[in-house]
């Protein structure tokens, strides 16, 4: 363990208990060991506890928060650049798993479809690599939240799915090296 990873919570944050989804509460002073931060969140192990930090309450660890795929990102028009979809979709984490949630291949399908109004609603279909994961809901929030950034979007709706049930077959090759299965 490296001694940069390890931090002390310097004013009250609510975090995510992992994996039950279930909102709790730090208090200054409390030890944290940092054990992921990735796609705009931390997971923290709290007293043998795992934890996930939103981003933006990474000065709560004396952390700054990371970049997101949209930062300096110019569009023009009022179509919807799908490939900044896939980019969002490709900083949402499993707090458990250091992958993302495209290569892990819970990703079903993405739609894009024209509102009468001219915007634009994103659907997406995914899954959990466990259906009784209690942090599905937190997943598909975090899908949802990020797609609504993206330029010309203003609805996205993130339906949890289990049929056809997800396996290790469904990750792309880069999941699997990341993970040590090759």
């Amino acid at each position: 363990m490296k001694m940069q990873d390890i931090a002390v919570v310097k004013r009250d944050v609510e975090c995510t208990l992992v994996p039950h989804g279930q909102k709790i509460t730090l208090v200054p002073g409390t030890e944290v060991l940092v054990t992921q931060a990735l796609g705009g969140s931390f997971t923290l192990n709290v007293n043998g506890n795992l934890v996930r930090l939103d981003g933006k309450d990474a000065d709560a660890i004396g952390k700054e928060p990371m970049k997101s795929p949209l930062d300096g990102v110019v569009t023009s028009g009022d179509k919807v650049d799908e490939d900044l979809l896939w980019a969002q979709l490709k900083t949402c984490y499993d707090p458990e798993i250091p992958v993302n949630i495209v290569d892990l291949g819970l990703i079903y399908d993405l739609t894009v479809s024209r509102m009468k109004q001219g915007d634009y609603h994103v659907g997406v279909q995914m899954t959990l690599t466990a259906p009784g994961c209690g942090m599905g809901p937190v997943l598909a929030q975090d899908v949802e939240q990020k797609l609504l950034v993206v330029p010309n979007v203003k609805q996205v709706d993130v339906v949890v799915v289990f049929d056809p049930p997800w396996n290790s077959d469904r990750m792309s090759e880069v999941a699997k090296l990341e993970l040590g299965m090759f």
